[in-house]
């Protein structure tokens, strides 16, 4: 089957890019949020292929997947087709709702021509769709090649644009970890945060996934301040390292972190104390990241991912051919 998606979150897309199909990712010359073809930090296989918009004009679609609501406008003009009509369409929701919580209207709401995936059943419970079908479709994680050490009592935390995005991924909440221990911020925008931090938070500007899972697994401990996201794919990628996590207990990390398999609070002074506590007890801290490995290992292995979007595939694109091997 051949499947047009646009590269909007690296992580999830990199997972969604090892079924047995040919990926269409829209680019443009200046690679736009609407046009950022193939991931430059991540490993995708060559069975994602960039197309231009001129390109897509005549292209076999099989499938569209949508990620933002202007994305249908999009698709409609760069296919000549009409989404949900011409061509079959999902929609895979990322993101927490942002307004009206918890009444807020999802974009796809009260539509029969597409289905709604969310990445989460916390999403699911907080986003009204009215009369859309919707189904969940947990996180599948990429077993990294990085194997936990944390050699370096020092804590490691990944936050995309953590300057901008501010409370929602707790950045202001940083300042108060950095009194018990060393910290080291990944990400893209990290660098921003310079001279907001106190001296000697290491600040890591977007770097290739394989080295910022090196880096992490060197670090005592993992820290997830986020707020208000759907569920942060650096918290499972730390857990299936093997590294010990710190998390504020919102969203869906409650589930996606079960007791003893890491530390979860929404007080923030608890979090501190274990921090400080998994800092001082490396042995702890092993068993710890241990036990948190095998519960992401039984709920987000990719296996299950990956079976889970074949089965919708064959609902919504019924016309599709069945793949006799995945990758």
């Amino acid at each position: 089957m051949r499947i047009l998606l646009w590269h909007v979150h690296a992580a999830w897309t990199t997972a969604f890019l090892q079924g047995p199909h040919t990926y269409l990712v829209p680019v443009t010359a200046e690679r736009g949020p609407y046009g950022r073809g193939r991931a430059q930090t991540y490993d995708w296989p060559a069975s994602c292929v960039e197309l231009t918009p001129a390109e897509l004009a005549g292209a076999d679609v099989d499938l569209v997947v949508l990620q933002r609501p202007e994305e249908w406008a999009l698709a409609a003009r760069w296919l000549r087709r009409i989404p949900g009509r011409d061509v079959p369409v999902v929609y895979v929701e990322h993101n927490t709702p942002r307004r009206d919580v918890p009444d807020s209207p999802h974009p796809m709401a009260d539509r029969d021509d597409v289905t709604l995936v969310h990445v989460s059943h916390f999403n699911d419970l907080f986003w009204n769709a009215g009369g859309t079908r919707t189904v969940v479709i947990e996180h599948g994680i990429c077993p990294p090649a990085a194997e936990y050490t944390g050699e370096l009592d020092r804590v490691g935390v990944a936050i995309n644009e953590p300057l901008r995005r501010w409370r929602v991924t707790g950045t202001d909440l940083l300042p108060r970890f950095c009194e018990v221990a060393g910290l080291d911020v990944f990400g893209i925008g990290a660098g921003r945060l310079r001279g907001l931090l106190p001296p000697g938070t290491g600040l890591y500007d977007d770097p290739p996934q394989h080295e910022l899972h090196r880096q992490l697994a060197r670090r005592r401990v993992y820290l997830h301040p986020m707020r208000w996201t759907s569920l942060g794919l650096s918290l499972l990628e730390a857990m299936m390292i093997g590294i010990p996590v710190v998390a504020l207990a919102t969203t869906e990390a409650v589930e996606a972190v079960p007791p003893q398999s890491g530390v979860l609070s929404t007080r923030v002074d608890t979090l501190v104390e274990a921090v400080r506590w998994l800092i001082k007890d490396p042995e702890t801290a092993t068993e710890v990241g241990s036990r948190g490995q095998a519960a992401v290992r039984a709920r987000y292995g990719l296996d299950r991912f990956l079976a889970a979007w074949e089965r919708l595939f064959k609902e919504v694109a019924p016309c599709m051919s069945t793949p006799s091997t995945a990758r």
